[in-house]
C-alpha cells in the first residue's frame, strides 16, 4: 500500500489497556503493529504494572504507539477508559494486552463502516487460543455456538438489542470496531466494573445505528487462569463478588430502559442469579448475615428456585459447617 492510500484510510485507534503481562503485551503489540490496514494509532495505558513496560514499548520503534503509564494503580475500568478518551481516530477497536489479531482485522472490519454512516459497530468471529498460543478447536467451536454467531446472518443487524445483550454476540472488547463519535466515554459509570464491555454494547444499541457482522474468525482470544472470566470462578472470591456487582448493576439499567421493554424478563432473570451469585460469594468470605438479603431479594421473585434456597439455608447453619460444605461444593 502506498504512502498516499494510507492517508487516504481514516484514522483508527487501537487501544491497548496493559497490567503485568509483558510477554502477552508484547504479542498483542506485535499484532496492532502489522496490520495490513496502516493508518492507526496504537495507545498503550499502563495500569502501573510492578515492571514498567516502557522500555518493551520502545523497542517497537513504531511512531504510531502512544504510552501512558499511570502512577498509581487506578483499576481496570479506569485504565481502559482513560485509553479511550486518548484515542483520536474516527474508529477505534480495544485489543486486550493478552489477546492477539488477525493481520487483516482492522482491513476487513473498517470497510462496512466506512461504506455505510448508519452503522455504529462491525465485528467478527474469534478463536479461542491458550496460554502458549494454541488455538483450541473445541474451544472455539464452543465460544461460536455459545454466542450464537454460528446462526448470525452476515451484514447488517439494526435494530440489534438481541444478539448485543441477550446473545451477547458481540465481543465488543476483543473483536469489534467502534465509531468513535457517537460514545461519550464518560457515560460508562463506575459501577459496570468487569462488564464494561457489555454496557458499551448497551450503549451502542441505543444508538439507533446498525452492527454490521463479518463471518470470519480474526481475533484470538485467550484463555488462561489470569482472565476475567476464571478468576470470577469459585477460586477468586473477591472476583466473583465484584463480577456480581457489576451483572446486578447492569441488569437493573437495562430492566429500566423503556427501550428494551420487550427483554425486560430475560434481564430480571439475569439481575436475580447475579444476586444469588452475590450472597454464595459473601457465602464464601464468610459474611453470613451480609449475604442473606440477596437470597431473600431473589427469593421474592423466583421463589422456588434450588439453588438460591440451598444458599440460604447455609447462611444459617454452623459458619465451620458452611464453609466446608461450600467448599465441597465448589
Amino acid at each position: 500500500m502506498s504512502l498516499h492510500q494510507e492517508y487516504q484510510q481514516p484514522l483508527v485507534s487501537v487501544i491497548i489497556p496493559t497490567y503485568n503481562r509483558p510477554k502477552y503485551l508484547k504479542q498483542a503489540i506485535a499484532s496492532a503493529i502489522k496490520q495490513t490496514y496502516l493508518n492507526i494509532e496504537i495507545i498503550i495505558s499502563d495500569n502501573c504494572s510492578s515492571e514498567n513496560p516502557q522500555a518493551l514499548v520502545a523497542s517497537f520503534s513504531d511512531l504510531r504507539i502512544r504510552f501512558w503509564r499511570h502512577q498509581q494503580n487506578v483499576g481496570m475500568l479506569a485504565n481502559q477508559q482513560h485509553a479511550f478518551k486518548m484515542a483520536r481516530g474516527k474508529y477505534l477497536a480495544s485489543l486486550h494486552d493478552d489477546d492477539i489479531w488477525n493481520e487483516d482485522f482492522l482491513a476487513k472490519l473498517v470497510p462496512p463502516l466506512e461504506a455505510n454512516s448508519e452503522l455504529i459497530l462491525a465485528f467478527c468471529d474469534q478463536y479461542i487460543i491458550d496460554a502458549d498460543g494454541i488455538i483450541k478447536d473445541a474451544g472455539t467451536e464452543e465460544n461460536t455456538r455459545g454466542y450464537k454467531r454460528d446462526k448470525l446472518t452476515p451484514g447488517i443487524h439494526q435494530p440489534f438489542y438481541k444478539i448485543g445483550l441477550i446473545d451477547k454476540s458481540i465481543p465488543t472488547a476483543a473483536a469489534c470496531v467502534i465509531r468513535n463519535i457517537f460514545v461519550n466515554w464518560d457515560s460508562i459509570p463506575s459501577e459496570v466494573g468487569g462488564m464494561w464491555d457489555l454496557y458499551l454494547t448497551y450503549i451502542c444499541c441505543i444508538s439507533g445505528y446498525g452492527a454490521y457482522y463479518y463471518p470470519e474468525r480474526l481475533t484470538r482470544y485467550r484463555a488462561h487462569e489470569q482472565t476475567d472470566t476464571m478468576l470470577s470462578g469459585s477460586r477468586d472470591v473477591q472476583a466473583k463478588i465484584r463480577k456480581a456487582k457489576s451483572e446486578m448493576f447492569c441488569y437493573q439499567v437495562f430492566m429500566e430502559d423503556a427501550r428494551l421493554q420487550e427483554f425486560r424478563t430475560y434481564f430480571q432473570q439475569k439481575w436475580l442469579e447475579a444476586n444469588t451469585t452475590l450472597g454464595i460469594g459473601l457465602l464464601r468470605s464468610e459474611q453470613m448475615a451480609a449475604a442473606r438479603p440477596y437470597f431473600w431479594q431473589a427469593l421474592k421473585k423466583q421463589k422456588f428456585n434450588l439453588r438460591t434456597i440451598a444458599a440460604l439455608s447455609l447462611s444459617f447453619a454452623p459458619r465451620f459447617l458452611a464453609s466446608k460444605l461450600m467448599k465441597i461444593s465448589e
